[in-house]
């Protein structure tokens, strides 16, 4: 019983791992795609220098924070710069007909609804590891091994919904 309970554990943390590492491959697709993004708008739009650096110096906070909580946070800043970016972009009615730009957005937009897709299993599969690491039988090995409750991905009200990438 006592193999079984300990195997489920690094099993289930081990799952908790993976799904992260998905978050994290999602957040990274994003992340290459915004230096792209802030080219091509910049292109139209020259006088924007502080929307241009927000979205830079957002990125770079968001490729730099570590763990779900310090993730979420980070996020959130980059998100509100992204819609800060594409309103900019609404006073420029020959970007929004570029191609390029399009096809950016809707690469954002799909990335945005990955990262929403793994952010939830993630959370499941935390929910799963912490309802384990917390319930009687198993919370007696998890505390004998150092299993520890996992922190969730919440990202906060305003990230709930993609940036607005239509126009």
């Amino acid at each position: 019983m006592f193999v079984v309970i300990y195997n489920g554990l690094i099993r289930d943390r081990n799952r908790v791992d993976n799904a992260w590492g998905q978050v994290e491959v999602q957040l990274k697709r994003r992340y290459d795609l915004i230096p792209n993004l802030i080219e091509t708008v910049k292109g139209y739009a020259t006088h924007e220098r502080d929307t241009f650096e927000r979205v830079t110096k957002a990125r770079g906070g968001a490729q730099a924070a570590e763990g779900p909580a310090e993730q979420a946070q980070a996020e959130n800043f980059l998100t509100q710069a992204l819609r800060q970016l594409f309103a900019v972009a609404e006073d420029y009615p020959e970007l929004r007909a570029s191609e390029n730009f399009s096809s950016l957005q809707e690469d954002l937009e799909e990335t945005e609804n990955r990262i929403a897709v793994s952010r939830q299993i993630y959370n499941d599969t935390v929910l799963t590891y912490n309802n384990k690491v917390q319930q009687i039988p198993t919370n007696m090995v998890a505390s004998m091994f150092n299993f520890a409750a996992r922190e969730f991905f919440e990202a906060g009200e305003e990230a709930e919904e993609a940036p607005a990438v239509e126009f």
